[in-house]
């Protein structure tokens, strides 16, 4: 495990994926990112120093991010869960324990959020 707090970043949308990895170690934690659920379930499989998966919920591929959190929640139950999505409200049948960050946020918003989970 490694002393910084790494964060996983999943989001199809290049330049809103790129935002949030730039606030994110601006206030200091280790981010490593994912264009899709696909792709961020191979990096969970391959390491195991991730801590907290911030996720938009809308994303193509096998699974969108509603789907990723729950089976992030079974596999890996030590991984707290961000997801975020231009819906008003957190979905009703997200994990126990995710937490919910609505679109459009501000870089403000995400740090809060974050340091609020760790």
């Amino acid at each position: 495990m490694q002393d910084v707090t790494t964060i996983l970043v999943v989001d199809d949308e290049l330049l809103i994926r790129t935002f949030a990895v730039e606030a994110l170690e601006t206030a200091g934690y280790n981010v490593v990112d994912a264009p899709d659920a696909d792709a961020a379930l191979k990096m969970l499989e391959r390491y195991d120093y991730v801590s907290i998966i911030f996720s938009d919920i809308r994303m193509p591929g096998s699974m969108n991010g509603l789907e990723f959190a729950r089976l992030v929640s079974a596999r890996w139950p030590n991984i707290k869960l961000l997801l975020t999505s231009g819906a008003a409200n957190r979905p009703a049948d997200a994990p126990s324990g995710c937490q919910f960050l609505p679109k459009p946020y501000n870089y403000g918003d995400l740090v809060t959020r974050v340091d609020a989970m760790i």
